[in-house]
């Protein structure tokens, strides 16, 4: 590959630049610059030409143009095996540029500024910057490029090493990476200039939507053995999700995995360990099995497990605080697929070690949910805002003569708590802050509380005084019946249904506690 004698620098984001042209400059290196970074690169002692005396037209229009110029273009584009581009380079005394090390203006970073106006984002459009990186990236054989100022020591070494030398693979990688971010960067704007109104106010949902992710893993398979799979992340996502998450130990992560440690994961933090106490949640095929608050994260792990010792069997566990021996102990008495904590002790890990096919993954803990949810349809996506509403008390309503009391209220709230991350039709029953049993994903409510009632019964747990949520109201008398002759005292449901007075009316006749929402939980 050719040496690098001239290198363009043309950076919004500073970081790391000086310390990187002293480098260039120690391999003489030709440095040519533009506007604030030339200014900068001078006031720290390194010569730099300015493009405008390269190109020989100055900067004008504000800056709107400055290297979109034949003199920088045909510099950058001319291939170096092509005599003829050669030839043209040299009947217009265009010299060769080997190296682009330009990133773009904080266009994301502007618009999502309070008060930033139209005006102002528009002026945040690059355009001469993404030139130059399309260039330099399409002809990456002969013009290396450069984007990310993290990739600056590693060049610097490479080049020192090789006598001003990038490899072909360096260059494919440079190449590739120019181009992902020109196009996340277009993607951008186009989602922003698409979700606008007539009068250029941004909405939730672009008419056109970008969307970008990274590539983490290859997974072994999908859900079954003869799908293909892989995982990405988004790159925006602010950490503390499963995507995020580091991997202590155990085998490689398989597609359900992955899933079902979201879905685990997602529910464990919706209790705040500082309110609630330490709170652990068992999930199986996306569904929580036993979810318990206690004194402890061990306690809370036997609460959680004796909900369902039987789907728990090969189950994914969250805790919401950090695992410590004696739970580690406890979790590993079993056999299980993943175990997620925002952090263990040492000797948990110790502990943990024993049992090296488990994959035990450490995620950060207070990172909200971020962007949108997008669920994949034949020919399309649903794209809508993360179920993160929390309840209001003042829009709690009792709507019996009979009214709950303290610990009801405690159980109530946190059966709903719960219930929010159960798959439609809900229905969780609990006490003492633990499920006791859980009914989901059934076509009809009615059913999903009869299968609440039977997985208590088989795990030998008694719902008497039980208090209970539902994901959604009841159409029909007949689940608040069954609930009612489960041993049922409360319920908290959304309300709404055209036979709500039928189902208060149902809830007096058995002496039941019932809380109306206003606000209901779909979980699909």
């Amino acid at each position: 590959m050719n040496t690098i004698n001239r290198a363009l620098i043309s950076v919004s984001d500073k970081t790391g630049i000086v310390e990187f042209c002293r480098a260039l400059k120690g391999l003489d290196v030709q440095l040519l610059s533009t506007g604030g970074t030339a200014m900068l690169l001078r006031e720290a002692g390194i010569e730099v030409t300015d493009v405008g005396e390269h190109t020989g037209f100055p900067e004008m229009l504000d800056g709107r143009v400055k290297t979109l110029h034949p003199r920088v273009h045909g510099g950058i584009l001319a291939r170096r095996d092509l005599a003829s581009h050669m030839d043209v380079l040299a009947a217009h005394d265009i010299p060769l540029i080997d190296l682009v090390v330009v990133n773009l203006y904080p266009f994301r970073q502007t618009v999502a500024r309070p008060d930033c106006d139209f005006e102002d984002a528009i002026e945040n459009i690059d355009i001469g910057g993404p030139a130059l990186l399309r260039a330099a990236a399409k002809n990456h054989a002969g013009c290396a490029v450069i984007v990310d100022p993290a990739d600056y020591p590693g060049i610097a070494a490479e080049l020192a090493a090789s006598g001003g030398r990038l490899s072909v693979v360096r260059r494919r990688a440079l190449a590739t990476k120019a181009f992902t971010h020109t196009a996340r960067y277009d993607g951008a704007i186009a989602n922003w200039l698409s979700s606008l109104d007539a009068d250029a106010r941004p909405g939730l949902f672009p008419e056109h939507l970008q969307l970008s992710f990274d590539r983490v893993a290859t997974l072994r398979y999908g859900e079954n053995p003869h799908q293909a799979a892989a995982f990405y992340r988004d790159p925006d996502a602010a950490p503390g999700g499963i995507a995020g998450c580091r991997v202590l130990q155990g085998k490689e992560l398989s597609y359900n995995n992955l899933a079902d440690a979201d879905a685990a994961w997602e529910c464990a933090k919706s209790f705040d360990a500082d309110d609630s106490g330490p709170a652990c949640v068992i999930v199986k095929h996306a569904n929580p099995c036993g979810v318990a608050v206690a004194g402890s994260p061990e306690e809370a792990y036997r609460r959680a497990f004796a909900t369902d010792p039987t789907s728990a069997f090969g189950g994914i566990i969250a805790f919401n605080v950090t695992v410590d021996v004696d739970t580690a102990r406890a979790v590993t008495g079993q056999f299980v697929e993943v175990l997620i904590a925002p952090g263990y002790t040492e000797a948990a890990r110790a502990v943990l070690a024993g049992k090296p096919n488990l994959r035990v993954l450490e995620v950060a803990a207070l990172a909200a949910l971020g962007g949108m949810d997008c669920r994949r349809i034949g020919g399309g996506l649903l794209v809508q805002t993360h179920d993160l509403a929390q309840l209001d008390p003042a829009n709690l309503k009792v709507v019996t003569r009979q009214v709950p009391d303290a610990a009801q209220w405690r159980d109530l709230l946190f059966a709903w708590a719960v219930a929010r991350h159960v798959k439609s039709n809900a229905i969780v029953h609990c006490r003492g802050q633990a499920t006791l049993g859980v009914g989901a994903g059934q076509m009809s409510r009615i059913d999903s509380a009869r299968i609440a009632a039977l997985k208590a019964r088989s795990a030998g747990l008694e719902l008497a005084g039980s208090a209970v949520a539902s994901d959604a109201f009841f159409p029909f008398r007949d689940g608040v019946d069954v609930l009612a002759e489960s041993g049922a005292a409360a319920i908290i449901q959304p309300g709404g249904s055209v036979r709500d007075a039928e189902v208060i009316a149902a809830a007096d006749e058995h002496g039941m506690a019932m809380v109306f929402t206003g606000m209901r939980h779909f979980r699909h």
